[in-house]
């Protein structure tokens, strides 16, 4: 039997939360510790609101990581970034602040996060972060998301 605590999400039948501030992020060991590699997770049907209008918007996110000591348990990323669906901000706020508390919270090597809206207005708006450098070695695939092209 192993010290390391079970995820508190896995398995259990959890309710959405009500906003990105009350969603809990679960961390686990990092089963590959010391091992450079690279994590990522998409979310191509990634929603929020509007801050002005209140009406739906639509992303495809990428977020790319090489954990450190932890990683990321991913029903409750999943949670997480589902409470957005309630939550109102511009895309910029939204797509820089879930790679931060990702980053802040879990502490990888590196972090980074492409958030491909859809278009608001007429006009498709990416935002891009990451925390810094990748490290050395780190093979780093491209995200895979085209620019926004419409019908034509």
């Amino acid at each position: 039997m192993s010290d390391t605590p079970a995820p508190k999400f896995l398995g259990a039948n959890t309710a959405l939360p009500a906003s990105p501030e009350e969603a809990e992020l679960d961390y686990v060991p990092n089963p590959r510790k010391g091992q450079l590699y690279m994590v990522r997770f998409a979310a191509p049907e990634f929603t929020s609101l509007c801050p002005v209008t209140g009406q739906p918007d639509f992303a495809h996110l990428v977020i790319d990581y090489a954990p450190g000591e932890t990683i990321v348990e991913s029903k409750s990323l999943k949670l997480f970034l589902g409470s957005f669906r309630n939550h109102c901000g511009f895309h910029e706020d939204v797509t820089v602040g879930i790679g931060q508390r990702l980053f802040d919270e879990m502490n990888p090597q590196w972090l980074r996060i492409g958030g491909y809206w859809y278009p608001r207005g007429g006009i498709p708006i990416d935002v891009f972060w990451q925390s810094g450098a990748p490290p050395e070695g780190l093979w780093l695939p491209d995200q895979g998301v085209s620019s926004y092209r419409g019908r034509g």
